[in-house]
């Protein structure tokens, strides 16, 4: 499913609200990107589910927040009104400890932690565009999940900027240092794929 610019306009989430669709459709420093077919593969899909479903339990009673794609997460640069924000982004998961970052329209502000679990269409958008973007609106920790060759790219603000990624392997245990009473079980994560 590659991400493509829409087309060579400015613009902002008062604009994006008009022609966006439920899924896929992003906006970043004003440019406007979709998501062509086809759907997400099955071992992303496991992949997202697996790692909700372990980071929702560990919450369970806290009042951080999980949710997953497809989410619209508005990251203003500065107090601008909704409609003037020019960066809407949708992470594959995303965890909000500040429950008065969210309303209706999903989330607005930094989350305190997200995943992109990479895919070869959109690893490129990812990686160059939206973590950028994640750095500057002030996400503690990004994680970049590749599948394909079953690693993480931890990415933690240091100072207002990310610091060189953490490469591991997708095995054994891992925790969150942005939400530090969460780890992953990586192990029980690829065993869903088989």
């Amino acid at each position: 499913m590659p991400t493509l610019k829409r087309d060579e306009h400015y613009h902002t989430y008062a604009d994006y609200l008009m022609w966006s669709r439920t899924f896929g459709d992003e906006l970043v420093d004003g440019t406007a990107y979709v998501r062509e077919p086809p759907s997400p593969s099955w071992s992303h899909q496991r992949i997202v589910f697996e790692l909700g479903l372990q980071i929702a339990a560990a919450l369970q009673g806290t009042s951080s927040q999980i949710v997953g794609a497809p989410l619209d997460v508005r990251l203003p640069k500065s107090t601008e009104e909704d409609g003037l924000i020019d960066t809407v982004v949708q992470p594959d998961l995303l965890i909000v400890c500040d429950r008065q970052k969210i309303d209706e329209r999903g989330v607005r502000g930094a989350p305190d932690w997200l995943a992109e679990v990479l895919s070869p269409g959109t690893a490129r958008h990812d990686q160059r565009v939206k973590l950028p973007a994640y750095e500057r609106a002030g996400v503690r920790e990004a994680w970049l999940i590749n599948p394909a060759d079953r690693t993480v790219a931890v990415y933690r603000l240091q100072a207002g900027r990310y610091a060189q990624p953490t490469i591991r392997a997708l095995k054994g245990r891992m925790q969150l240092t942005a939400v530090p009473d969460v780890t992953v079980d990586w192990d029980q994560v690829l065993a869903k794929l088989r």
